[in-house]
């Protein structure tokens, strides 16, 4: 993790040195270890390093090519470095000499605009071409690492943070209320939009030119749901996982300081603490850090016994941030300075106080198990694929599976099934019925309105501003090419895996560990891993009645069996709850008593008062809690910004 930024000026006129200053000091908590500038004309780069690998202590970023004709900055860590060193020609050199910038500046003069598809690992860089007089962008696959920037006719500048642009003059600093309509739907599809007028996020695996003509962006790659991997045996199948997963976690391994893994008791981060854990002292390197969230008060939200189990094993120096002692809006001012927007996950303030925990222990690598069951994937697509073959018993054995595993009604989870594939095909199939049909069919199209009005009042917009923005109209277009019948567990797996969530959630999470000076790294969403993944059979991603099935056979011998083949895992609901009511009553309260007043050109204030009260008195509903915690972060934030459409 260290931190971009640049100006170029497309009218000509020159870059001063005073505002590139003004950003990367604005950025110095992404690198404090050294900050440089490079201006030459109408185009200027700035840079501030943090140190994490070896390599990075020998990179100068800026880096300017021998030629003078290229100049780099990025923030990036390569994890293909061997194979293009190899096709790079650069094996006279010491490997360990070789800087990850190096390589990708060295991937652009040999495939040009195609060199971001060479690359494996987490990246965001930008290229002055001297000889065509252009920038080149890109963004790695996931977009785990950020890239903001404005354009205009004048003027393209970008930065990792939006808080950099925002330092230079031409920049508007106007609150888009688009995105004030989003943050309120729950709407995250949107993968170019910000909350400021004017500042766009590069969207994952893109890469842009800018030059005299335009801004032109490009998808360079992306996931193809029509492959399948066809392998002899369940052990087979597993076998490949562990060696991919085993690759994707080693090559998050590479620091030159302590490593910290995030360690929940779930699947997931289980999964890496122990595979980190294995490599780390089959090598002879020094013991994991691990960072687990406990909570004495709130034993529903307490994970510690699966925590115990993972380092029972040894080898891992555990540490603990009791959940249930701060506020959920603790650090509410610094968080908002560092996040540029308001915050809509309810359990950020965790990811916040373990970064500042682990930073005491001078770590500044952080391994993360976020979002990885998607990435294997549940397989719960698989249920509608049997059912639409027609393969009842199957069907049968494993939904019954899956309400043992994972403790719910097997008649409740059998039933959308039968009512799907069975009662209405027939109705459907025979003429006799079609009246009873186009009966069931108006009913059924009336209630799916129905829950479009009652979701719409459920996020409490104030129906102006509901109608003014087209909230409805741009939610169906957002999700006009997701909302499609699943056809199989293939194509559920790839709606899930391209969700617009998963970037913005990373940039929620970069932002935070940014703060305290490290450096986020996802074993999960590693290229070569998810095409895996994606590509698996789906008896492979459910298998009677497990979800993540190729996970737990892959990791056997690895993982404490407790967790290996462990159902469900807590909720931190409601920790959060606990948080909120012990804290931050008096916020509160004075929701309830003069309502969202700071906000009513947005909300309905009487909705958002009620909820509130609703929570306050412990007899909310999940909505509820969405609501209030909306409608309070949005205030705070717009309050401490000052920020104005």
């Amino acid at each position: 993790m260290s931190g971009i930024m640049g100006i170029y000026y497309l009218d000509g006129r020159p870059v001063t040195g005073q505002d590139l200053r003004r950003m990367v000091d604005t950025l110095a908590h992404r690198g404090p270890d050294r900050a440089d500038t490079w201006v030459n004309g109408c185009v200027g780069f700035g840079h501030r390093m943090l140190w994490t690998t070896s390599e990075s202590f020998l990179e100068k970023l800026p880096l300017v090519h021998p030629s003078k004709k290229f100049v780099i900055t990025s923030d990036a860590r390569i994890d293909n470095r061997q194979e293009l060193i190899s096709a790079l020609q650069l094996t006279n050199f010491p490997s360990e000499k070789i800087t990850d910038s190096q390589l990708i500046l060295g991937a652009y003069l040999k495939w040009g605009e195609r060199c971001p598809e060479y690359l494996l690992g987490d990246f965001a860089f930008t290229i002055w071409d001297e000889r065509e007089q252009k920038l080149f962008c890109a963004r790695d696959h996931f977009g785990i690492k950020p890239f903001y920037y404005h354009y205009s006719k004048q003027l393209f500048t970008f930065a990792s943070e939006v808080k950099a642009l925002l330092c230079v003059p031409k920049v508007p600093r106007l609150l888009n209320e688009v995105r004030v309509g989003d943050y309120l739907a729950s709407e995250l599809e949107d993968e170019a939009v910000t909350f400021y007028q004017d500042i766009f996020r590069l969207p994952a695996a893109c890469s842009m030119v800018i030059n005299s003509v335009g801004l032109k962006i490009k998808c360079y790659w992306s996931l193809n749901p029509e492959r399948e991997l066809i392998l002899k045996s369940d052990q087979e199948y597993a076998e490949k996982f562990r060696e991919i997963f085993a690759e994707a976690v080693r090559c998050r391994l590479r620091s030159a300081f302590p490593i910290g893994s995030m360690l929940s008791g779930g699947l997931d981060s289980s999964s890496i603490t122990c595979m980190a854990r294995k490599i780390l002292t089959e090598n002879g390197q020094k013991p994991l850090h691990s960072y687990s969230a406990v909570f004495d008060e709130v034993p529903k939200s307490d994970e510690r016994a699966y925590i115990q189990a993972v380092l029972g094993q040894g080898e891992i120096i555990g540490h603990f941030f009791h959940g249930d002692t701060v506020s959920p809006l603790s650090d509410i001012d610094k968080v908002f300075w560092h996040q540029d927007e308001p915050i809509l996950g309810f359990n950020s303030y965790i990811n916040w106080n373990i970064n500042r925990l682990a930073k005491s222990h001078n770590v500044r690598v952080m391994l993360d198990g976020f979002d990885g069951d998607n990435v294997v994937s549940h397989g719960v697509g698989y249920l509608a694929e049997l059912a639409v073959k027609g393969r009842w018993l199957s069907l049968c054995q494993e939904t019954h599976g899956f309400a043992r595993n994972f403790d719910f009604s097997f008649r409740q989870a059998l039933w959308p099934y039968v009512k799907n594939y069975v009662i209405l095909k027939h109705v459907r199939k025979h003429r006799s019925l079609s009246f009873a049909y186009k009966l069931w069919h108006v009913a059924s199209q009336k209630e799916a309105r129905s829950k479009v009005k009652e979701s719409s009042e459920n996020l409490i917009f104030n129906t102006a501003f509901f109608k003014k923005m087209g909230i409805e109209e741009r939610s169906e277009e957002l999700m006009s090419g997701r909302n499609v019948p699943l056809l199989n567990q293939r194509h559920h797996h790839y709606i899930t895996l391209t969700s617009g969530a998963l970037p913005y959630t990373l940039e929620i999470l970069d932002r935070s560990s940014a703060a305290f000076g490290i450096e986020q790294r996802y074993p999960f969403w590693d290229k070569r891993l998810v095409e895996f993944c994606l590509s698996l059979p789906a008896n492979q991603k459910m298998s009677q009645g497990w979800t993540r099935a190729v996970l737990r056979r892959g990791m056997e011998g690895i993982l404490p069996r407790e967790i290996q083949w462990r159902g469900g895992k807590a909720n931190l609901a409601h920790s959060f709850d606990y948080g909120m009511l012990k804290f931050e009553r008096q916020r509160l309260e004075k929701i309830v008593t003069f309502g969202a007043n700071s906000i009513e050109e947005y909300v309905q204030t009487e909705a958002v008062s009620q909820a509130c009260q609703r929570f306050i008195e412990e007899n909310a509903n999940d909505d509820d809690a969405i609501i209030t915690w909306k409608a309070l972060n949005l205030a705070l934030w717009l309050n401490y910004t000052g920020l104005h459409s």
